[in-house]
């Protein structure tokens, strides 16, 4: 039988779990990483080589999408997935962060938010109910409700209003969704958690998000500068607020450490740009941690980035390839290093997957922090 959306849990070991997401466009295996295809390109890859190193699931981004090509453009041309050649399940965020971050011309109200493009500073308006629109015209299969996301370093009385106002967003998002006919029948609506560090803000969110109902549910709020200590206190308890029935994904994060940890107390899903914009940038991600190409300690050597991946990349290039490309600044230095990356993040997803089936996640994640320098090798 093929499902619009069901998650089924597999096996689970303490609070790590791992499942199936069932889409009509196909399955996602969880813990799931998701790459980011923000303009409808996951930049530097084809996505065939996408699919090949094993995502099940893109992101693309509202905000982006709507101001260029724009919407409407994408549904006339037959829907994002026919025109960037992604055939397989794509979740598209809400471009509420985007809107914070991104536009400096900005104004909040109850309605939604008016902000000036980055790109030409022509005014737009988003609103939950303009949000749901996009993602309908876009096709997307897992729309992700619109709301907003303070740091977690405001005032909490600031925190507090904005997140009773997501929750506000939240239903008007449930509303639009449920208004979008035969889209809203083929895909699924993920709520977003907010209440930045604070655990009675999170569960107030938690609580209202459940009254209304989604298929999935976000922890927002994190990864926005707080730091991976900070993060993992939160993450002891926002997860566990959520129904347990339903995916958990992670906005934004992260660092192989942080997918780690972050597995490790229950959460299902993820989506960063770091792998991608690593790899434009000269670094790749290894079992032992990051390695910066560029560095002149690679000039010579033949060795594979890391022996222990079963990349392309590892596979026929060699380190002194790579340091040589970035160091020329050609454009196959940041494919190949991008392709690596996103494979290497696939990769650990695997692991940690395998490892909660066999029971073995405690000593899987024990042996990666022994191994794993964070600060790079």
């Amino acid at each position: 039988m093929t499902h619009r959306f069901n998650f089924s849990i597999h096996a689970t070991e303490g609070k790590a779990r791992t499942g199936t997401i069932q889409m009509l466009r196909g399955e996602i295996r969880t813990p799931a990483f998701m790459p980011v295809g923000t303009a409808a390109t996951v930049k530097a890859m084809k996505p065939e080589t996408v699919r090949a190193i094993g995502a099940d699931i893109i992101l693309g981004n509202t905000y982006h999408l709507m101001l260029r090509p724009g919407a409407e453009r994408v549904a006339r041309l037959g829907g994002l997935h026919k025109f960037m050649n992604w055939p397989r399940p794509i979740l598209t965020d809400s471009g509420g962060y985007q809107v914070m971050s991104l536009s400096d011309l900005r104004k909040i109200t109850e309605e939604g938010v008016t902000f000036a493009s980055h790109l030409d500073g022509s005014r737009h308006m988003l609103s939950p109910e303009r949000s749901m629109e996009i993602q309908r015209l876009l096709g997307s299969d897992i729309v992700m409700a619109f709301d907003e996301c303070p740091r977690a370093d405001r005032p909490r009385d600031e925190i507090a209003r904005s997140m009773e106002m997501s929750m506000r967003w939240a239903r008007r998002s449930r509303a639009g969704f449920d208004a979008g006919g035969e889209h809203a029948e083929r895909s699924a609506l993920f709520g977003i958690q907010q209440g930045a560090l604070d655990e009675g803000l999170r569960r107030h969110s938690a609580e209202a998000l459940r009254d209304i109902g989604f298929d999935g549910y976000a922890i927002g709020g994190l990864a926005v500068g707080e730091g991976q200590e900070a993060m993992f206190a939160t993450l002891d308890f926002a997860p566990g607020m959520l129904p347990a029935d339903r995916p958990r994904y992670l906005m934004g994060v992260g660092k192989p450490d942080d997918l780690v940890g972050a597995v490790e107390r229950g959460v299902d899903m993820f989506d960063c740009v770091l792998p991608s914009r690593s790899g434009r940038n000269g670094q790749g991600f290894t079992w032992g941690g990051p390695l910066n190409l560029r560095n002149a300690r690679h000039a010579e050597d033949t060795g594979p980035l890391d022996p222990d991946c079963s990349c392309s990349v590892c596979g026929h290039y060699s380190r002194a390839y790579l340091h040589h490309l970035h160091k020329s600044g050609e454009m196959l230095g940041a494919m190949l290093l991008t392709e690596h990356n996103l494979s290497f993040y696939q990769q650990l997803m695997q692991a940690m997957r395998d490892a909660i089936a066999l029971g073995r996640f405690a000593e899987f994640a024990a042996r990666f922090r022994r191994n794993y320098q964070p600060k790079g090798q």
